[in-house]
C-alpha cells in the first residue's frame, strides 16, 4: 500500500508465477490510424493468446477516468494469462488498476521517485535513447530498458534520434561491462520482417537483447493473434552465430581446399542471381552470371521480388542509379529476401559522392539485412560512417590508408553489421568480423572497363546462394574465380587492351567453370591470399 497525492492506491505486488519474459513486448496504441475501429482489450487478449509476453498500456490522449477503466479491463486479461501489465508514464493509473509496474520516458517522473512510490516489487522500465541514458537508468535500478528508436516509426512523434542496430549494440556493449543484470528490449519500427535481424545484428559479445517491443505490427494487424504468433516464432529463430564453423576454417589452405567443390556445386545448382542494378552493366552482369553457371535475371521492380525470392537464389542491390522509386523497389526486394533468409549483397556505388547517396545508404541499411557489403575504400568508410573525403563519382580515388588500416576497416564494419564485408582495390580485403584476409589477384584491365565491380558482386551473390553455411568462404570462392579468370584473360596473346579483354574474360570464367565440373582445380594454384591478424 502506497500513498500518492493523499489518496491510497493498491499495486498488485503478488504479480507473477514465473520469471519475466520480455521476448515479445506489446505497446498499445489507441489512435484511429493504428487501432482503427477495433476494441483495444479484444486486440490485447488476442495478442496475448498469440504469444505476447508483456503488455504496456500507452494512451497519451484519454482522460484519467478512461485510462483507469481500460486499464482494469487489460489487467483482467493479462492476469488471466499470467502476463505483466505496465502503464506508460502514469504511476497513479498503475496503482489504480493494480498493474505490475510502469514504463517511464525521459521526460516522465524520475526513476527514484517511481521506485519510492511503487515499492521494490514493481517493474519499472525506462526508455534509453543513448548510452548515457542507459547507464543512468541501469545504475539507478531500472527493471529493464526500452532501447531505441531503432528505426523510424509513424507511431511516435518528436523522436530524438534513430540509433539503428549499431546504436543498440553500443548500449549493450556498455551494459555488459557493468556489474549488474538488466533486461533490454529494442523498440522503434520493428516488425516480423526485421526482428530477427535486429536481435542478431545488435548482439554484443556478452549481452544480447531480451526481446523486442512492437506497436503497429500487432495493434494494426487484421489478425493480432496470428501476428503475435508470427513474431514470437521469428524471435525464436534468431541465429546465434553468422558462421558457426568459422573457428575451424581460418587457415588459408583449409579454405582453399573447399573452393573447387563450391565452384562445381554452383554449376550443378545454377542458382538464380537477381540483379537490381544500373542499366549500364545489366548485359555484362547477365553474361558473367551465365559464364560461371548461374541463372541471371535483371529485375528492378520490387513487386517481383517476393516470387523471385522463393526460388532459392540471391539478390544484388547495386546503388548505381539512385531515385526515390528505386529506393522503394530496393527496400521491397530486400525485405522479400530477408523474409526467406535469401542472401542479399549490397553494392553502395558512389556512396560518398553526394548527400543524396549518403542518405540513401542510411535508408537501405535501416530497412534490411545485408549478408555482404561490397565497395571500394571510400564506399566502405561511408557505410561505416567514418568517411572524411568527398568521393568523386563512383571511382575510389587515391587511398589514404595502409594495408593494416584497410583490414581494420572491413573487420570493424563486418563486426558491427554481423555480416561479410569486402573492400575492393588493387588488394581486396575480406572479413566476417572474426576472420580477415587480403586477396591480391586480378588484373589492371578490370579497372579500365565499365561494370567490373558490379559484376564481381553478381559473381559473389551466386556463390552465396549455393554455400550459405560459411558466407566468407562463399565470397572468397567467387572473388578468386573472378579475379583469376581476369589474370588468365589479361595474359592471353589475343588480348591487346580493355576492348579485347572483355570477351577473353568471359571465356576464362566459362573455362574455369567447365574445369571445376570435371574436378580440375589447377586454376586455383594462382590464388594469392593471406590471413590478417587484426
Amino acid at each position: 500500500m502506497f500513498l500518492l497525492c493523499s489518496r491510497v492506491y493498491l499495486l498488485d505486488v503478488n504479480r507473477l508465477d514465473m520469471a519475466i519474459d520480455y521476448s515479445l513486448y506489446l505497446v498499445t496504441d489507441s489512435t484511429q490510424a493504428i487501432l482503427g475501429d477495433k476494441d483495444l482489450a479484444s486486440v490485447v487478449e488476442a495478442a496475448v493468446e498469440g504469444g505476447v509476453t508483456v503488455v504496456q498500456y500507452r494512451d497519451k490522449k484519454s482522460e484519467t477516468a478512461d485510462l483507469i477503466r481500460m486499464g482494469k479491463r487489460l489487467r483482467a486479461i493479462t492476469k488471466k494469462h499470467n502476463v505483466p501489465l505496465l502503464i506508460n508514464d502514469d504511476v497513479g493509473v498503475a496503482q489504480a488498476v493494480g498493474a505490475d509496474g510502469v514504463h517511464l520516458g525521459q521526460e516522465d517522473m524520475d526513476l527514484g521517485t517511481a521506485q519510492r512510490i511503487l515499492g521494490p516489487d514493481a517493474i519499472i522500465g525506462v526508455t534509453a535513447n543513448n548510452l548515457s541514458e542507459a547507464v543512468v537508468a541501469a545504475s539507478g535500478g531500472a527493471s529493464y530498458l526500452g532501447i531505441g528508436t531503432v528505426y523510424a516509426t509513424p507511431t511516435k512523434e518528436n523522436t530524438k534520434s534513430i540509433i539503428g542496430t549499431a546504436g543498440v549494440k553500443r548500449i549493450l556493449d556498455r551494459l555488459s561491462t557493468m556489474d549488474m543484470a538488466i533486461s533490454t528490449v529494442a523498440i522503434g519500427g520493428l516488425n516480423d520482417s526485421n526482428v530477427q535481424r535486429v536481435m542478431f545484428q545488435s548482439k554484443a559479445p556478452s549481452k544480447g537483447l531480451d526481446g523486442v517491443a512492437v506497436v503497429s505490427a500487432i495493434i494494426a494487424a487484421q489478425d493480432p493473434k496470428a501476428a503475435a504468433a508470427g513474431l514470437r516464432s521469428s524471435i525464436g529463430k534468431v541465429p546465434v552465430s553468422m558462421s558457426p564453423n568459422a573457428g575451424e576454417h581460418q587457415n588459408v589452405e583449409t579454405l582453399l581446399s573447399q573452393i573447387p567443390r563450391i565452384v562445381k556445386e554452383l554449376g550443378v545448382k545454377s542458382p538464380l542471381c537477381h540483379n537490381m542494378t544500373n542499366l549500364v552493366v545489366q548485359n555484362f552482369a547477365a553474361n558473367v552470371a551465365l559464364c560461371i553457371g548461374a541463372s541471371p535475371i535483371m529485375a528492378n521492380y520490387g513487386e517481383e521480388a517476393k516470387d523471385l525470392a522463393g526460388l532459392g537464389g540471391a539478390l544484388v542491390v547495386n546503388m548505381g542509379t539512385v531515385t526515390p522509386d528505386g529506393l522503394t523497389n530496393y527496400i521491397s526486394a530486400i525485405r522479400a529476401y530477408n523474409e526467406v533468409e535469401g542472401p542479399v549483397l549490397f553494392d553502395p556505388v558512389g556512396a560518398g559522392a553526394t548527400a543524396v547517396r549518403r542518405q540513401s545508404v542510411k535508408t537501405l541499411m535501416s530497412n534490411g539485412y545485408f549478408d555482404l557489403i561490397k565497395g571500394n575504400e571510400n564506399e566502405i568508410t561511408t557505410v561505416l560512417g567514418e568517411s572524411l573525403v568527398q568521393q568523386k563519382g563512383v571511382d575510389m580515388g587515391a587511398s589514404t590508408t595502409d594495408e593494416s588500416a584497410k583490414a581494420q576497416l572491413v573487420k570493424k564494419l563486418a563486426a558491427r553489421e554481423r555480416n561479410v564485408v569486402l573492400m575492393t582495390g588493387k588488394t581486396d580485403y575480406l572479413s566476417d568480423g572474426e576472420r580477415t584476409y587480403a586477396i591480391k589477384n586480378g588484373h589492371d584491365y578490370l579497372g579500365n572497363i565499365t561494370g567490373s565491380g558490379c559484376t564481381l558482386g553478381t559473381t559473389i551473390a551466386a556463390f552465396l546462394a549455393v554455400h550459405k553455411g560459411d558466407k566468407l568462404l562463399a565470397a572468397l570462392a567467387g572473388i578468386l574465380m573472378y579475379e583469376i579468370a581476369a589474370e588468365q584473360a589479361g595474359e592471353r596473346e589475343d588480348v591487346k587492351g580493355p576492348g579485347t579483354f572483355v570477351p577473353a574474360f568471359l571465356d576464362q570464367l566459362y573455362r574455369i567453370a567447365q574445369s571445376a565440373s570435371k574436378d580440375d582445380s589447377e586454376w586455383l594454384r594462382a590464388a594469392n591470399i593471406e590471413k590478417f591478424s587484426v
